[in-house]
């Protein structure tokens, strides 16, 4: 996970007003004058990630249920998959290339967390995004949604509240849409704790307290409007201690596999950024992620979150190798569709690798409990791709929901963070400009 660049930071402001002990720290008041605009930031931010995932879903229904089943072919078959990938990447790279705004930056070269984009830029992300999730790309909307949110109610706040900060409101988007994306503000608590949001001289919950607000609101509005479900469905989890061994090893074998892919990162983009017409670029990514989801089948497509719910079903049909597979075979798509243009996520496509390796440990092992190699795959794998401990734990979590998992997720997490400390992330670094376009907002 990626800060923004110190380039992007808003202006100083002025400095905070201290307690009787001389304490930096926020006034209440200000506090509360603060409610009702975070609460309805968060709400817009959960609207608006509802609007477009409800978008793609109904575009997903046309395309692979029911045109294939008006021209009586499988959805299933390979020449299927590939063509329909293929033209998603043909009509994602009409997007980049002639819409205004291109949707955005090259994606290989920025973080979750980055400077505003110009509010023109976002219809064309937004239909980007759309696009690559209704086509079966196995990316998530992680990073396009982000930076719609944030854009707009960046622009939205320049124009009605001038008096907060752009910075302010980034960071109320972000955890606006953080706390809508994973269904709870503990999400963006977790995370704004690493990211040292504010005067770190300011005590921490009064730094956290918008931001708060504006992840509660949004997630209750997700949950209120939609099913959003992590969960899968497996048996308990008794602990012993044990475990704590076996899940360290597992976290660290799946980092390195992780590790692996980001070894491959940066080549693959600069081989792909070779091809310098983004049309053709994200056609051949297209065309390449086609052939990879033709190979394993309709469970490695798409952002994985609804697949890796089906994985237990396919306990006795699938091998540890065909566990083994699906998990490579989704780390690769990842890749591909990163590196060739394709605007998203990558945090949930890398959950379901980490889901299925888990399943291939425990078909390997048949005495390594299910819970516990699935949860310390996700954190070995989610470490590696979101570089955030406290995310790759939530996850880890949400994915498995077993309290008596979290010594040895903490643990295994420590394990993974030796892993990846000081190397690189998935980002070209080559690529990272020093500001964002549109980082400067202004109101009309």
């Amino acid at each position: 996970m990626t800060e923004r660049p110190a380039d992007d930071q808003p202006p100083a402001e002025a400095p905070a007003p201290t307690d009787s002990g001389g304490t930096p720290h926020i006034p209440v008041q200000q506090l509360l004058r603060m409610v009702v605009p975070s609460a309805l930031v968060g709400a817009l931010c959960a609207l608006l990630l509802i609007a477009l995932s409800w978008l793609a879903e109904r575009l997903q229904e046309l395309v692979w249920d029911d045109l294939s089943s008006a021209m009586g072919v499988d959805p299933d078959s390979a020449w299927w998959i590939i063509s329909v990938l293929t033209l998603t990447g043909v009509l994602v790279g009409l997007v980049v290339k002639y819409v205004p705004g291109h949707a955005g930056p090259d994606p290989a070269a920025h973080g979750l967390v980055e400077a505003p984009l110009k509010p023109s830029v976002t219809p064309g992300l937004a239909l980007a995004l759309v696009l690559m999730l209704a086509g079966g790309v196995s990316l998530g909307p992680e990073n396009p949604i982000m930076a719609i949110n944030g854009a707009l109610v960046v622009w939205l706040g320049a124009r009605y509240l001038p008096r907060v900060g752009a910075g302010q409101w980034v960071a109320l988007a972000t955890a606006g849409t953080i706390g809508a994306m994973f269904g709870t503000p503990v999400a963006a608590a977790l995370m704004f704790s690493e990211l040292n949001v504010g005067n770190p001289k300011i005590p921490l919950w009064d730094r956290l307290f918008s931001p708060l607000v504006s992840a509660t609101a949004g997630s209750i509005v997700m949950l209120s409007l939609s099913d959003l479900d992590l969960a899968i469905d497996l048996p308990g989890y008794e602990f012993h201690p044990g475990d704590l061994a076996i899940g360290l090893l597992i976290s660290v074998v799946t980092a390195g596999i992780g590790l692996i892919g980001v070894w491959v990162f940066v080549p693959l983009h600069r081989l792909f950024r070779r091809i310098n017409d983004p049309l053709l670029m994200l056609t051949v990514g297209g065309l390449l992620l086609g052939v990879i989801g033709a190979i394993g089948g309709p469970l490695s497509l798409f952002k994985g979150l609804h697949e890796m719910q089906e994985l237990p079903a396919q306990i006795g049909t699938l091998s540890a190798l065909g566990f083994l597979g699906l998990g490579l075979i989704k780390i690769v798509a990842l890749l591909v569709a990163s590196t060739s243009g394709f605007r998203g996520g990558r945090i949930f496509p890398a959950l379901f690798a980490g889901v299925a390796l888990g399943f291939a440990i425990h078909e390997s092992f048949p005495s390594v409990s299910l819970p516990l190699a699935v949860s310390t795959a996700c954190v070995g794998i989610l470490v590696v791709v979101a570089r955030s401990g406290w995310l790759s734990l939530f996850m880890a979590l949400a994915a498995v929901p077993d309290a008596n998992l979290l010594p040895i997720l903490v643990l295994s997490s420590l394990g993974a963070w030796l892993m990846v400390a000081n190397r690189r992330e998935l980002i070209d670094p080559e690529r990272m400009p020093h500001a964002a376009e549109g980082s400067e907002v202004r109101p009309a």
